[in-house]
C-alpha cells in the first residue's frame, strides 16, 4: 500500500511539472487553504480581500481543502501553487515526492493539546481510546511520539496499550462529548470546545508547547514548490508581502485580529465560536513567521522513528529567501 502511494506521488509530480511549464503570467495563482483558525492569517486574507489587493499578485484563485494529504496532493500535481498547510503533511510530502516543496514561511506556533476525560497522566490512558485527526498526521505522530516516550506502546495495526482511532476534528469533539472516547490530541480551537462545551469538561493532559525548546513548534507554514517558485517567483513574493502584513497586524493587535479570523471563520462554517472558546483557543496560538526549522527537523525524527516516513533528512525543505524579500519590500512600503 505505501509503495502505491510513493508510486501515485511521483505521477503526480511528473504530471505536475507538465501542467507548470504550460502556464503563463496571465494565469490565476493558486492559493490553497483549511477553514482553521490555525490558517489564521488564510482566514482573514481571503475573506478580507488582502491577498487578491496586494499589488503583485495579479489574478488569484483561492482554494479550501479539509486536509493536508489532499492539499499537498494538488501542489504536487501542479493545480495548486502555494498552499498554508501543517508541518507533517510538508514534511511527508517532501520526502516522498522528489524534495520538490518548499516551506517558505512560518505562519502560527503552538495550540495542539491532549485533552482526556478522566486520565491524569499516560499511564492511566492504558486500555482507554484516544482520537487523532488523521493517521499520520501532524497530532497523530505528536500523540504517538509522546507516549512512545512515557512508555506507552501503541502500534499502527491497532494493537498495544491504547486504542488510537482517526477521526475528523468534528468528529472527535461528538465522540468526546457521548463518552465514546477518553480523549484526543488536537488543533485548537478543538481542544477549548472539549474542555467548555457542555457535557465537556476534563482537563489538558499535554499541552504541546510544554514539550518544545521555548515552547516553540510550528503548527502552521507556507508552502509551495521548486517549480512554482521557478515560474511565479514574484508573484509568491507579493503573496508573501500580504502574508508579513497580516501576520504582523497579528502580533500589534491579537484580540482585533482574533476578532477578523472568526468572522472569516464564521462566513465559511457558518458556526463562529464563541467568545470563551476563541478566547482560549487563541491564548495557546502564537503568530509566526518563522517555520522553526529545527522543530521541523525534529518532527521528521519523531515521524521517522515511528515508521510514518522512510528517512528524516530535509535538508534543502526551509526556503526563507522569498520571506526576507517579501519583508525587504514591505519595509519599504
Amino acid at each position: 500500500m505505501r509503495l502505491l502511494r510513493f508510486l501515485a506521488v511521483v505521477v503526480l509530480v511528473g504530471v505536475g511539472c507538465k501542467r507548470e511549464s504550460a502556464r503563463g503570467p496571465d494565469d490565476a495563482l493558486r492559493l490553497g487553504f483549511f477553514p482553521n483558525i490555525t490558517h489564521a492569517q488564510a482566514l482573514v486574507g481571503n475573506a478580507e480581500g488582502a491577498f487578491a489587493s496586494e499589488p503583485g499578485v495579479g489574478k488569484l484563485e483561492v482554494k479550501q481543502f479539509n486536509a493536508g494529504p489532499a492539499a499537498m496532493e494538488a501542489l504536487v500535481a501542479g493545480s495548486l501553487d502555494v498552499s498554508y498547510v501543517g508541518t507533517g503533511p510538508s514534511i511527508n510530502t517532501f520526502l516522498k515526492a522528489g524534495r520538490e516543496l518548499r516551506v517558505i514561511a512560518g505562519a502560527v506556533n503552538g495550540g495542539a493539546v491532549l485533552v482526556t476525560r478522566t486520565a491524569k497522566s499516560a499511564a492511566e490512558l492504558k486500555g482507554k481510546k484516544l482520537a487523532t485527526p488523521q493517521l499520520g498526521n501532524t497530532q497523530d505522530i505528536a500523540l504517538r511520539y509522546w507516549l512512545k516516550q512515557q512508555g506507552v506502546e501503541t502500534n499502527l495495526d491497532g494493537t498495544g496499550d491504547l486504542q488510537i482511532v482517526p477521526l475528523s476534528n468534528s468528529d472527535i469533539l461528538v465522540q468526546y462529548l457521548r463518552g465514546g472516547i477518553e480523549g484526543a490530541w488536537v488543533p485548537e480551537p478543538w481542544g477549548t470546545r472539549m474542555l467548555l462545551e457542555p457535557e465537556g469538561g476534563g482537563q489538558i493532559l499535554v499541552d504541546e508547547k510544554s514539550l518544545w525548546p521555548g515552547g516553540r513548534y510550528p503548527t502552521t507554514v507556507v508552502v509551495t514548490t521548486r517549480k512554482a517558485i521557478e515560474t511565479n517567483r514574484p508573484r509568491i513574493v507579493a503573496l508573501l508581502r500580504a502574508h508579513v502584513k497580516l501576520t504582523e497586524r497579528w502580533e500589534k493587535e491579537p484580540e482585533a485580529f482574533a476578532t477578523a479570523v472568526n468572522a472569516a471563520f464564521g462566513q465559511l462554517t457558518k458556526k463562529p465560536l464563541k467568545p470563551p472558546i476563541l478566547q482560549g483557543a487563541f491564548s495557546r496560538l502564537e503568530p509566526s513567521l518563522d517555520p522553526v526549522g529545527s522543530a521541523l527537523a525534529a518532527a521528521a525524527k519523531h515521524a521517522e522513528e515511528l515508521h510514518f516516513i522512510p528517512a528524516s533528512d530535509i535538508s534543502g525543505l526551509v526556503d526563507l529567501s522569498l520571506l526576507e524579500e517579501a519583508r525587504g519590500q514591505s519595509v519599504k512600503q
